[in-house]
């Protein structure tokens, strides 16, 4: 575990940003103090208030967010399970979740990547998705897969993933709902 941690640290001090060292902590836009920790259980009502504040997620999404952070704390952290939320100026605007795939060779998913509505557009997405792929190349991940809706709210998240170097490999059509395809976008690490 040390070993690991000294590798995760060594990769996000490349990006300026670490677990909970405000020492290494970066910059945004608008000169905001920026780090990326661990989240802790008292995160999660921030968290849920943010994914639903971005208007992009349904109830259900919602209620599944709620679950998989309570899942994280309860169990899935110490099974290798990875959620991060940014903090700028003392407060956070942003977060992912994260883990290995079951049943793969060292492919990785990405859950979620929320950041809160008045704080897009300023670089902490991609800050937290670089810190993602940081993490998964420090534990030799061979790849990041990450799923998204086809519907027109979010072409800027496609977008977003395809400015990071992420390529669409797949569509299952309808898989949401009629006329809503899920598709997979991949990199490799």
């Amino acid at each position: 575990m040390r070993v690991l941690r000294s590798v995760i640290l060594s990769a996000a001090k490349n990006l300026h940003y670490c677990i909970g060292d405000p020492s290494v902590a970066g910059s945004l836009s608008g000169q905001q103090i920026a780090m990326i920790r661990p989240i802790q259980p008292s995160d999660t009502p921030t968290l849920v208030a943010m994914a639903l504040g971005t208007a992009a997620f349904k109830p259900i999404e919602i209620q599944a967010l709620e679950e998989v952070l309570d899942d994280f704390h309860a169990q899935n952290a110490a099974a290798g399970h990875r959620a991060v939320a940014l903090e700028a100026d003392g407060k956070v605007v942003g977060f992912a979740y994260f883990a290995a795939a079951a049943m793969t060779d060292r492919t990785w998913s990405l859950w979620w990547i929320v950041v809160e509505q008045a704080a897009q557009a300023r670089g902490i997405g991609g800050k937290l998705l670089q810190y993602v792929e940081a993490a998964v190349r420090s534990v030799e991940g061979r790849q990041l897969v990450i799923e998204t809706s086809s519907q027109p709210k979010y072409e800027l998240t496609r977008q977003f993933y395809l400015k990071y170097g992420y390529a669409q490999i797949a569509a299952v059509a309808n898989y949401y709902a009629d006329g809503d395809d899920m598709l997979f976008f991949a990199k490799r690490m």
